[in-house]
């Protein structure tokens, strides 16, 4: 039997019997055999030890490649569950995944783990990575592994392998004497994993996810594949810490969350009066980029939410109430059903197509108490949302229009780096084949045509269309899904939405839903990360704040102020009669970008000493100067002619 092995690099390798993912790796090269870690068969990543048996495409995998780190995270998953086990016995283990950055696992035991054990747990991880132990698959029928797993104790393994199709094959991977029920693939061995891992925190988590079951305790760790990147990840997440904007949004005293509105922000003064910055700047732009701005109603009777198809797919996460007159309404957790109601009345013909509706709706959806994260994870929240009515023929030109305003709207905000996904469609979803089929072509012709590089997101589209992700990257390298941009054929279809197009005959409008900022609440918590509260000028919710040396400076302090103020500049007066260096130090903390300072020289002088927040000196302008200049800085980015 002849097999026929497709590389990436266009040969072929024809063998006379089957191979070892290994065995191939060493025909090409003693160097990449040994650096083999897995390998990809027709994009099925898979052992390096796996037999190929067959014609097929296949890459060999090293520690180079993208795959590498998910294996080493998962496989750092099954040295960490030994080790909880070898160190804590009785101890059960349920579910370990690799994640975005790292990895968990999560255990069922009587005794709470406590902080010190994660180094605990660490010092034996090395001794098991250093043991460099095989991880060797096995394949087993279903009773035997019920039956070993129940007689271990194990019963929420038992329960898993339960839980499997009936004919799928129950595969084990064993590490010395230590094994676990797994799909892998895994690395050749333990000492694969390498020492660039650390235990990170401790959380609590319900067993599948479900607060009816079993309370389990979950580790959380990080592995990477040089000590290098995981420096690197430590140093982001101390960063990150220093940045959290609930921590700055109580030194900034913009907003706080309290039990009696769960997820629903309280904005302070100056979080408001940055919320609406970041509002009025999203109106001018919207404005000039010919949207049509209107109000929708918050509740909505369910048989409109029945109609579109979110109660159906939606529902768990909706608001509703119960009326005396027996009627079940709903708090809408999105816009677009209220602005097809919009578009609906009266005649649309197709010469008022492409009609741009926005909205900075309210909405509110039930998120798990659990899931909550400030602002940036709420119940209570306002979209920057828009729908554009259009035919067919205009998708590409409005999705060229609107990738152009997300983009430069991105940089007046100080992101620079935008990546996007394509997410297609999901496995539960509204709406023929062949319509989805054509919204897929008809977004993914758009990207091409506006030169978008892009990734693919499986399954990951609306239930109703196909979408594009357009996620930020922040100062300190993390990455944030913002914007959205998703094509439907089938809301107008399912709410009856027409127009009259130039044969005279009614068509349904495409419907494109999309965002920029995605939520006000979201974004504005990103700006503060990012910024680490210290905002560009424009944005700052207190610009300036004039503080005085002296009382015999008040009446000068205050002509500055009302100049200021008369010149559109959010200004604040500091006459209290405390020492300078105690105004500077209270004002750094609450991030103001820029102090001026008055005392009897700059009253004799008509002058002001400014300094900017963060820096070591101050500079000496002429009154009239100074405001000329704050005047400039402080004015929002200009809309584009």
């Amino acid at each position: 039997m002849s097999i026929s092995i497709s590389l990436p690099d266009g040969s072929v390798r024809e063998f006379d019997c089957p191979i070892t993912g290994l065995e191939l790796a060493s025909d090409i090269g003693i160097g990449l055999a040994k650096a083999a870690i897995a390998i990809e068969i027709n994009g099925q990543l898979l052992d390096v030890s796996r037999v190929i048996e067959s014609d097929c495409e296949v890459k060999i995998i090293t520690r180079k490649d993208e795959q590498a780190l998910e294996l080493i995270r998962h496989d750092a998953a099954h040295v960490m569950a030994q080790a909880v086990q070898e160190l804590y016995p009785g101890t059960q283990v349920t579910i370990g995944p690799a994640i975005e950055n790292g990895f968990y696992y999560d255990f069922a035991r009587d005794e709470p783990f406590v902080p010190d054990d994660l180094e605990k747990i660490e010092v034996k991880m090395a001794e098991i990575v250093a043991a460099d132990q095989p991880f060797l698959r096995e394949v087993w029928d279903r009773e035997r592994a019920v039956q070993t797993f129940q007689d271990m104790g194990e019963a929420f393994k038992a329960e898993l392998i339960e839980g499997l199709p009936e004919g799928e094959d129950v595969s084990i991977y064993r590490q010395g004497n230590w094994f676990d029920l797994c799909r892998g693939p895994h690395l050749p061995s333990t000492g694969h994993v390498g020492k660039s891992f650390k235990l990170l925190k401790l959380a609590g988590a319900y067993w599948r996810g479900d607060s009816k079951n079993k309370m389990l305790q979950r580790i959380y760790g990080t592995a990477w594949r040089d000590s290098k990147e995981l420096k690197n990840y430590l140093h982001q997440l101390e960063e990150a810490e220093k940045r959290d904007h609930r921590r700055l949004g109580r030194e900034m005293d913009l907003f706080h969350f309290q039990e009696e509105a769960v997820g629903a922000a309280f904005w302070h003064p100056n979080g408001w009066t940055l919320y609406r910055t970041v509002e009025d700047y999203m109106r001018n732009r919207l404005n000039a980029a010919g949207y049509q701005e209107v109000k929708t109603p918050t509740l909505y009777d369910r048989i409109l939410w029945e109609n579109s198809g979110h109660w159906e797919k939606f529902r768990e996460h909706m608001f509703t109430v119960e009326t005396e007159d027996e009627r079940t309404l709903a708090v809408k957790p999105m816009n677009c059903p209220g602005h097809v109601q919009i578009f609906r009345q009266g005649i649309k013909s197709y010469r008022d197509l492409p009609l741009r509706m926005a909205e900075f709706g309210s909405c509110h959806r039930y998120e798990p108490s659990g899931a909550l994260h400030g602002l940036m994870r709420v119940r209570a929240f306002t979209q920057d949302d828009a729908h554009i009515f259009c035919t067919e023929d205009q998708v590409t030109s409005e999705t060229l229009s609107f990738c152009d305003l997300l983009q430069t709207i991105y940089k007046d905000f100080g992101f620079e780096e935008v990546k996007v996904k394509f997410s297609d469609r999901p496995k539960v979803r509204a709406g023929e084949d062949q319509v989805w089929d054509l919204a897929e072509k008809a977004l993914l012709d758009a990207v091409g045509e506006a030169g978008l590089e892009y990734s693919l997101n499986p399954g990951e589209g609306a239930f109703y269309g196909p979408k594009l992700e357009f996620v930020l990257r922040d100062a300190i390298g993390r990455d944030w899904q913002c914007g959205t941009l998703q094509v439907d054929f089938v809301l107008p279809e399912r709410l009856s939405a027409d127009y009259v197009a130039e044969n005279g005959r009614k068509h349904r409008p495409v419907m494109l839903h999309r965002a920029i900022l995605g939520s006000f609440e979201r974004f504005i918590g990103i700006l503060i990360e990012n910024y680490a509260g210290r905002l560009p000028l424009w944005l700052a919710p207190v610009q300036v704040v004039i503080c005085t040396i002296t009382d015999a400076a008040n009446d000068y302090a205050k002509e500055v102020h009302k100049n200021l103020c008369d010149s559109g500049i959010r200004a604040e007066l500091d006459i209290r009669n405390e020492k300078i260096n105690y105004k500077v130090r209270e004002h750094s903390q609450g991030k103001v970008p820029v102090l001026l300072v008055v005392g009897a020289q700059e009253i004799e002088n008509r002058t002001v000493a400014m300094r900017r927040l963060g820096g070591k000196s101050q500079e000496v302008l002429a009154l009239s100067e100074a405001l000329d200049r704050l005047k400039d800085e402080t004015s929002a980015p200009l809309v584009a002619n």
